[in-house]
């Protein structure tokens, strides 16, 4: 059954909850889950969402601590979603655990390297003839950086470029 929940954000949101415990291939003992919907109905709901948490005693998991507890780190959610946006890999998915960390680290790596270089104004001085403000500026300096040493590097090495779309049974032409 699912337990309409209030809160209070910039204005009053209505949300629907369902908490229950499974078992979790790969996971030891049993875990509490929840299902986070903006209707009353899932024939009505235009917006799902699914929570797991390590949280294990099931009196702590109610309905009303799952939305407390996501609406004060939907901020972690937002900027993680945007930030695989802006680095190109908002369509890439991992399955297991060892491969989220990997994606973790990696989306991170990158974020951490090109927020350095706008805040030491690297990316500008050798990038662009403007005041990189913002995150998004400073990635599309990088990402002119890395056409241009990509694109001069291609003018140096077609043979190898060719050779390797040969070996995908591609035609560089």
């Amino acid at each position: 059954d699912f337990e309409k929940i209030t809160i209070q954000l910039e204005r009053e949101k209505t949300v629907w909850v369902a908490v229950f415990r499974a078992k979790i291939s790969q996971l030891e003992g049993e875990r509490n889950l929840a299902i986070v919907m903006n209707a009353s109905s899932i024939e009505k709901a235009t917006e799902v969402d699914y929570f797991i948490t390590n949280v294990v005693e099931a009196d702590t998991v109610t309905a009303s601590w799952i939305v407390r507890t996501y609406t004060e780190r939907n901020w972690v959610e937002v900027f993680y979603r945007e930030a695989k946006g802006w680095l190109g890999l908002r369509e890439y998915q991992v399955r297991d655990k060892r491969s989220l960390l990997r994606h973790f680290i990696l989306g991170f790596c990158a974020y951490t390297f090109i927020l350095w270089h706008q805040l030491t104004g690297g990316l500008q001085r050798r990038w662009a003839n403007r005041p990189l403000n913002t995150f998004v500026e400073a990635l599309e300096a990088f990402r002119t950086a890395m056409s241009f040493r990509f694109f001069k590097w291609l003018t140096e090495n077609l043979d190898v470029f060719a050779a390797y779309k040969a070996s995908l049974g591609l035609v560089w032409a």
